[in-house]
């Protein structure tokens, strides 16, 4: 397993298009899910437009973008959409589960490079539903799975005259990594999301799994603090 991580520590570090570069606040902010906010309009980003297989899905592609105070991570979900798959009876208050059943933004997130099937899902969708999960692909009966809480916060909008939604979460960096944050320091990230129903339904992913599961670490790429 040793060889096969440094290897691909090696390609993600070779290839720009595997970094999420993130970049600093000094201050933390409210979540308004809004891309041209100051503090989100610059900050950097990568797209997600590939299927599970690696295959190109038509239209526009998934943006997403990061930001990081001393307290935490931020991430912001960008999807336009042609129809909106979602839950009838949402309730924001409380985590749902089985959420990947409707349109989600998904983030997977690891600070073990050692174990690499150890990681944090989190996800958010158009109408503020969220789930929380933590993850042991080499020990499923043991992991905490939707019993783990980060304690993040997430925020959902829609804007249904440009056929965009936007997902933002805050993320309590103690959640999901025992250091605390600096300059410089790298996590494991998968990027992915759910769209549509039926025969349209659609599984966006920033670095393709190769195969019909997101859950597939050795296919991370990395989230740099910058």
């Amino acid at each position: 397993m040793h060889w096969l991580l440094t290897f691909l520590l090696f390609l993600a570090a070779a290839d720009p298009a595997a970094v999420l570069e993130s970049t600093y606040s000094r201050r933390d902010f409210e979540l308004t899910a809004d891309p041209n906010s100051e503090l989100w309009a610059t900050a950097p980003h990568v797209t997600a437009d590939r299927s599970y297989l690696g295959q190109l899905i038509p239209g526009a592609p998934t943006g997403i973008r990061s930001r990081w105070s001393d307290r935490y991570l931020y991430l912001l979900f960008i999807c336009p959409y042609d129809e909106l798959n979602l839950k009838p009876d949402p309730n924001p208050a409380a985590e749902t589960p089985e959420l990947w059943k409707w349109d989600v933004a998904e983030a997977f997130i690891g600070s073990d490079f050692e174990h690499i099937a150890r990681y944090k899902e989190l996800q958010v969708s158009p109408q503020s539903e969220w789930v929380d999960l933590e993850i042991d692909r080499d020990n499923p009966k043991t992991q905490a799975g939707m019993a783990w809480n980060s304690g993040y916060m997430v925020k959902g909008r829609i804007d249904a005259q440009h056929k965009v939604w936007y997902g933002e979460m805050r993320i309590p960096f103690g959640a999901i990594d025992g250091r605390p944050p600096q300059e410089g320091r790298e996590l494991r990230i998968g990027l992915f999301r759910i769209a549509g129903a039926g025969q349209k339904k659609a599984f966006y992913a920033w670095r393709p799994p190769l195969g019909t599961s997101f859950h597939v670490p050795q296919a991370f790429g990395l989230l740099r603090l910058r």
